[in-house]
């Protein structure tokens, strides 16, 4: 069986920035995959603005949305409080909004790793104390 994969802003931005460091990384993910990528608004937004001036990645990252290669699959009205605790635990760190948005959907996601390049998710913990399961470069 598959498990659930998130997906974080730096590898969405590697894969369509060709100057990235871990371009190559990235794009490997992507061809791997099997399912959709699930994410969050926010992680969404945070590539918008980081592609702004990569030349037609914006286009890229509108058609990965569109063909459904990456999915929005987060509510911050239904899971306010719970996204708002992680920010609250995480706030020495600190820990971003799409940050604490990804670790919400790893704790209603009982089977989902992680494609990330933040180590942070080394140190953020699902309900509490379980250890995210992360893919990261190197």
């Amino acid at each position: 069986m598959a498990r659930t994969v998130l997906i974080d802003s730096g590898p969405l931005v590697a894969a369509l920035r060709r100057r990235d460091q871990h371009h190559a990384w990235a794009r490997a993910q992507f061809e791997a995959a099997t399912e959709p990528f699930l994410t969050c608004e926010s992680v969404v937004s945070e590539c918008f603005f980081l592609l702004e001036r990569a030349r037609d990645a914006r286009a890229s990252l509108s058609a990965l949305l569109e063909r459904g290669v990456v999915h929005v699959e987060f509510s911050f009205s239904t899971q306010r409080t719970e996204t708002l605790r992680l920010v609250r635990r995480y706030a020495d760190l600190p820990m971003s909004f799409a940050d604490a948005c990804l670790v919400r959907m790893a704790e209603q996601i009982d089977d989902a790793i992680l494609v990330t390049t933040d180590a942070d998710f080394r140190i953020y913990r699902k309900n509490s104390r379980q250890i995210i399961p992360v893919v990261m470069p190197g």
